[in-house]
């Protein structure tokens, strides 16, 4: 071992029911080092960052930190050595503030904490990583991407000194994730902090990481220094086998107007309005791609459009006929599909097998009954078939779906909103978590239902995704619609800046 190893996993192995996560797995993180890990979904990278983070045990292999072997028993003693990570899916009280959060369980601030001393600090902070967040909002009234920040800020307001960070730009406009990755690297390079930076963004791999190590069914299968890697060699490393071609953005012809939009107002869970006046088209055929940082509207926009969120003033138009404030089964009775931003919050039931999740929405169909009862090998063969179509790694269809990693709950919920004879799909980040390999099946199947007439609207803050995919692009902030423009004629650094507020119309 180096003198200045900071992390060091030997032969760890990782077994649950049915599949093993991680397989006799090698790694090293070094002082002021960032280390990417990469690997497609369930190739077992979240596990083992759970092992280093203390909240799951090997069955076997050793954890040295600082050159000594440590036994983790709890997160809380991982923490007290400095490693700090932020989740793919956030460990958050819903109910308490964000100060009350980023404090909970910190130990240096006393029995009873000086919540405006700790708000100080988390707003200079926030302002240091350009992670701009309320202190005193409650996190059930966040949206994904805020609690994320707020997930960054906990581990850096614990003075961590090995970093994991699962996507952690994901969240961000493209000048934001550039500022984050400059700061770490700067962070680094002064031999304070040492980051495992585990994303699927290659540009952003390659542009922060020192090393990267990529996992495949639970082994590594490479190491190597970030020499000019090339991104082609590392995503075949990746999958195993070499991609076809990425997509190319394809302009369809589009069909008559299918949505309306007419001055919509929908307030979030504080009642304030997060979507302000917004007007808008959605044609036949046609994928309108909205762009903009997390928590300016986007979310509850599309839960508007498929009855999840009331309007208080506005018309929802679909097919000539008005639907503001249906409901969520109205919804999917006029053929509207959702992909929610967090899955196992709205959309799945983390308690219910995957067989289960899959036919959530429709298990009243005839296609599922025999006699007026469900018919389990009607069930089975159908959930089979997504599974298999979509690559979903589970060891059998009884698994509960909280089991599932990140990905694989994403494919869950494409397979079966997918699977669906569809009119107008709301996507909202639809690639969350996917690998690259992955990412390009999704981005085919919403091109065919582009082609088909289904009438696409499109929720990411990746701008590639949105370019490649969309008809038009429309950019939000703060609840409003500040720039709409053909695909084809969209400067990206505009676009970028209209993420941030910058050059809006005013």
């Amino acid at each position: 071992m180096r003198s200045d190893t900071v992390v060091e996993l030997k032969g760890i192995t990782k077994a649950f029911p049915g599949v093993v996560a991680n397989k006799d797995i090698d790694f090293e993180l070094n002082r002021g080092e960032v280390h990417a890990l990469l690997g497609e979904n369930g190739a077992g990278k979240t596990t083992l960052m759970n092992i280093l983070s203390g909240l799951l045990r090997p069955d076997d292999g050793e954890i040295r930190i600082f050159g000594k072997p440590v036994s983790f028993r709890s997160p809380r003693e991982a923490i007290s050595l400095g490693i700090g990570m932020v989740h793919q899916q956030f460990l958050l009280v819903p109910s308490l503030s964000v100060v009350e959060n980023i404090v909970l369980g910190h130990k240096e601030e006393g029995f009873i904490p000086n919540l405006r001393n700790v708000e100080k600090k988390i707003k200079t902070l926030s302002e240091n990583y350009n992670l701009e967040i309320e202190p005193r909002a409650k996190v059930w009234q966040l949206s994904a991407g805020e609690k994320q920040r707020v997930e960054i800020l906990k581990a850096l307001y614990r003075e961590a000194q090995v970093l994991i960070l699962d996507e952690p730009t994901s969240v961000l406009a493209p000048q934001e994730a550039e500022g984050l990755i400059n700061a770490l690297r700067e962070m680094t390079s002064e031999g304070h902090l040492s980051v495992v930076f585990v994303s699927h963004k290659l540009p952003e791999v390659t542009a922060v990481s020192d090393r990267i190590t990529v996992l495949r069914r639970g082994r590594v299968v490479a190491a190597m220094e970030n020499d000019n890697v090339d991104y082609a060699v590392l995503s075949n490393v990746m999958v195993g086998r070499e991609l076809q071609k990425s997509v190319s953005p394809r302009r369809r012809e589009k069909g008559g107007i299918l949505l309306e939009v007419e001055d919509l107002v929908v307030p979030d869970d504080r009642g304030v309005p997060a979507v302000d006046g917004v007007s808008f088209t959605l044609s036949e055929g046609e994928i309108l791609g909205i762009a903009g940082v997390a928590g300016n509207g986007q979310k509850e926009l599309g839960e508007a459009l498929i009855g999840l969120r009331s309007a208080t003033r506005g018309r929802v138009i679909f097919c000539g006929k008005e639907i503001t404030d249906i409901t969520p089964r109205q919804a999917i009775e006029k053929k509207i599909g959702f992909i929610p931003e967090e899955p196992l919050t709205i959309g799945l039931a983390g308690g219910l097998s995957v067989a289960d999740n899959l036919i959530l929405d429709t298990y009243r169909s005839s296609r599922f009954l025999r006699k007026g009862l469900l018919d389990y090998n009607k069930i089975e063969g159908f959930s089979r078939g997504i599974v298999d179509t979509h690559g979903i790694k589970t060891p059998d269809l009884g698994l509960q779906v909280g089991h599932l990693s990140g990905g694989n709950v994403q494919r869950l919920i494409l397979g079966r909103e997918l699977s669906r004879d569809l009119k107008l799909l709301v996507a909202n980040h639809p690639t969350k978590g996917l690998d690259v390999g992955a990412a390009d099946f999704v981005w085919e199947k919403l091109i065919s239902l582009g082609e088909e007439g289904v009438g696409i609207i499109l929720i990411s803050e990746d701008l590639e995704e949105i370019q490649t995919l969309s008809n038009r692009i429309a950019v939000m902030y703060e609840g409003e619609l500040v720039g709409v423009e053909e695909s084809g004629r969209v400067d990206r650094k505009k676009i970028g800046l209209l993420m941030m507020g910058v050059g809006k119309e005013e």
